[in-house]
């Protein structure tokens, strides 16, 4: 049997290959053997349009059954598997298509007209299209295609996805994921989380990123389980779908939309063993709502699209709050200053990680990968944090949101910490805006509950009888939201440029 990763997750499919594997939410299933004999035809068809070993597939589709099993098709072939964000706009598509120059590029079909100019433009050979509703050309494509597909032999640092970065400071990077990267990642993490066959996943998070794709899929198909897979969070379908479901992954945004109802319940939520929270920091006080109202504790890690997973707070042991647990079994993580220099516990500096599952490098920037990485393998995360007594890893915040001012590092998570404690916060985020004195002056923004209900007067008043004059903001301002991307993280980048021009004479 080859080791490539297509066949190692193939070998942990159930024996009884009519077990079901998604249901979506009309209760339409589809069971293993359908995963199995649908990636056989896509890859048949892919391999017939001319795509090698090696060579990249571009994937800009809605979330479906038959987009995973796209996935499993690229990989079936040997084919790196490249998702992109169904938000990208053509300009962002074009430089997609020329930085990674794949041979075939799988859209939308409403789009499909759209894209074939750009992928004309950009050289690419192929556009087939893909809908939500089992539609397009690559399901009619691969109708006559056979039914079992030789495995394409792959080593273990062949590539097998391409996953761009956000590039909230220049272009997007594509983060290079090897066959062991994502399988050494998904191993782990399916026994780390205890999956079992008889584990039914609540999916809600979208496929073109590590999250959903790789984390979420992998630990299904790893354990012979089975997912509920809605095309995105429909909080009524969620409800639904709870007391049929033993396990959720979702972003802190998931969570506290189901805690805006009074009819998430400890019985709703009965059947559920595991909730898993990542992709964005959760908040204390989301932490102890959830336990105080299911009397189930969420599991918080960390990880990023350079390396999947590196950390997890505990299944069995004590899942502590405002902490993202220690690394996981086959990683190893430190926190060192600037200079590189292994700082000591409870010292705050930035995360630095090595594994099987961290990323071989960014495609066609070895200079960018040489400034990442230390010499002696540790990858450079750029979040700043701090490791305590017991091993846990604490984010304190991003390196590129540390805010210096007057010469002071300030960590905006720590001002973040202590207005969203303030009564009539939703939440907020901290940022450093260029200020002619100080060189950046910090500015909060704030979602509040009610409109008028606080003043700036008051929230500086407040952080000032806790902390040193240098932390405490110069401004504060209060909108209705906050920018956030698609796996909910708050968008610091577009805060910076809303207000850079606050404080300029």
């Amino acid at each position: 049997m080859t080791n490539s990763l297509f066949m190692r997750i193939r070998s942990r499919f159930p024996a009884d290959l009519s077990s079901v594997l998604i249901e979506t939410p009309t209760g339409k299933t589809y069971s293993y053997g359908d995963a199995d004999t649908y990636s056989a035809k896509i890859a048949g068809l892919l391999t017939e349009r001319g795509a090698k070993k090696g060579d990249r597939v571009a994937v800009q589709v809605d979330k479906s059954p038959e987009a995973l099993f796209l996935y499993l098709g690229c990989i079936r072939a040997g084919l790196v598997y490249l998702p992109l964000n169904t938000a990208y706009q053509a300009g962002e598509l074009a430089y997609f298509m020329g930085n990674a120059s794949p041979v075939i590029f799988v859209c939308q079909p409403h789009r499909a007209e759209e894209v074939k100019a750009i992928a004309d433009a950009q050289g690419v050979k192929h556009v087939l299209t893909l809908g939500m509703e089992a539609d397009g050309s690559l399901i009619d494509d691969m109708a006559p295609q056979a039914e079992d597909f030789p495995a394409v032999e792959c080593a273990d640092d062949d590539l097998a996805a391409i996953l761009y970065t956000s590039g909230t400071t220049g272009k997007p990077k594509g983060a290079m994921m090897t066959q062991m990267n994502l399988w050494s990642n998904a191993s782990t993490l399916e026994k780390l989380w205890g999956f079992e066959r008889n584990d039914t996943l609540l999916h809600a998070l979208p496929i073109f990123h590590t999250h959903g794709l790789f984390i979420a899929c992998h630990c299904v198909m790893l354990s012979g389980s089975k997912m509920f897979f809605l095309p995105k969070f429909d909080r009524d379908q969620v409800m639904a779908l709870l007391p049929r479901s033993t396990v959720m992954m979702g972003v802190p945004t998931f969570y506290v939309r189901l805690l805006s109802g009074g009819d998430f319940t400890a019985d709703v939520s009965a059947n559920m063993r595991l909730f898993i929270s990542g992709s964005a920091p959760l908040l204390p006080e989301t932490f102890t709502a959830f336990v105080q109202r299911t009397g189930k504790t969420l599991l918080e890690r960390y990880g990023m699209t350079e390396m999947g997973m590196a950390t997890s707070n505990p299944l069995d042991d004590e899942r502590i709050v405002h902490t993202v647990g220690p690394a996981l079994p086959d990683v190893d993580v430190r926190v060192c200053d600037e200079e590189g220099n292994v700082l000591g516990t409870d010292e705050i500096g930035v995360l630095e990680a090595r594994g099987p599952n961290v990323f071989a490098g960014y495609w066609q920037m070895p200079e960018k990968t040489a400034e990442e990485f230390r010499s002696d393998g540790f990858f450079i995360t750029g979040d700043i944090a701090m490791i305590d007594a017991k091993g846990y890893v604490h984010i304190v915040g991003r390196a590129k949101d540390l805010v210096i001012s007057g010469g002071f590092n300030i960590y905006p998570k720590e001002i973040e910490t202590l207005i969203d404690k303030m009564d009539g916060v939703v939440e907020s985020a901290v940022i450093g805006v260029q200020h002619p004195d100080f060189g950046e002056a910090v500015v909060a923004v704030i979602v509040p509950e009610q409109k008028d209900t606080l003043s700036e007067d008051e929230v500086i008043g407040s952080i000032k009888s806790q902390l040193a004059n240098f932390k405490v903001p110069k401004r504060v301002f209060f909108v209705n939201e906050l920018p956030r991307n698609a796996m909910g993280k708050v968008q610091k980048n577009i805060l910076r440029e809303d207000y850079k021009a606050l404080f300029t004479k």
